[in-house]
């Protein structure tokens, strides 16, 4: 939170923390010229401060809602590719009929997005589901997503016929983190069927990938919704990976009457 947000002047901040230094008999910043950064002490308090900030920001919401208004603020996570590719018309409908709603997007990866959720960061994410929940998390799927394998025109692989796996591995792949969700299912559909693949470059951004592949650096999976000139499908019959996207939210939390209406939307799209 942004310290004019709070009506604080910045002579008052330093006050409050020297005060806090005084009473825990510990210093938590430490202050080289202009620089300003954590000491251990600092770093150690930090994940308690932000909790109890998280808690005092739920509280003034539940007494908000008691009105039954949709008002206050959405923190909401969300991934580049669905903020670009499946959020814009929904946040604009949302804008429109909760104009009184303050939208807090945060862009991280769908990995991240579950940490946030369980530091109480976020209060939904819009995101690539995991293949396998995680705990305290519920999951809710909104949309299919297709993968499909993709080249430049003039590529190799796009002048054959249909492809078996194990062709792709013959030329230079550019992927999504072998780590993230949309990774793992590359991975494991190479793995079923023991190939491996020539990596050139990996990235979780799926827009930096397309433009690799559309230069022509190698091969790729990625969705359909980013299937375009200069890149063509290729034909893979005995393979047909997708992915889903869909909502996450804490189970133990209690959602504000903004994420209530957001859901709402969500399940209405």
């Amino acid at each position: 939170m942004c310290i004019r947000d709070r009506h604080i002047t910045q002579p008052a901040v330093s006050k409050r923390i020297a005060a806090l230094e005084q009473q825990l008999g510990e210093a938590l910043f430490d202050r080289i010229g202009r620089t300003v950064s954590l000491t251990e002490a600092g770093r150690a308090l930090l994940p308690h401060a932000q909790a109890i900030s998280g808690h005092l920001r739920q509280a003034r919401q539940s007494i908000d809602d008691l009105s039954g208004d949709v008002t206050g603020r959405l923190k909401l996570g969300t991934s580049h590719h669905i903020g670009l590719h499946r959020l814009p018309p929904m946040l604009r409908r949302y804008s429109e009929a909760y104009p009184q709603v303050a939208l807090d997007i945060d862009f991280m990866d769908s990995e991240q997005a579950v940490d946030e959720l369980s530091r109480g960061n976020v209060e939904l994410a819009v995101v690539t589901l995991a293949p396998e929940p995680a705990a305290n998390i519920v999951s809710t799927p909104v949309w299919d997503d297709p993968l499909d394998f993709m080249a430049t025109a003039d590529h190799p692989l796009a002048a054959r016929g249909p492809l078996l796996l194990a062709e792709l591995c013959e030329y230079p792949v550019i992927l999504p983190g072998l780590s993230t969700f949309t990774g793992r299912i590359v991975r494991e559909l190479f793995e079923s069927q023991a190939l491996k693949l020539d990596i050139t470059l990996s990235t979780n951004y799926l827009e930096t990938i397309r433009m690799m592949a559309a230069v022509g650096l190698g091969w790729t999976l990625l969705p359909r919704t980013m299937l375009q000139a200069p890149l063509v499908p290729l034909k893979v019959p005995d393979a047909s990976p997708s992915r889903q996207l869909g909502l996450l939210y804490h189970q133990n939390r209690r959602l504000s009457n903004a994420a209530q209406a957001f859901i709402r939307l969500l399940d209405s799209s």
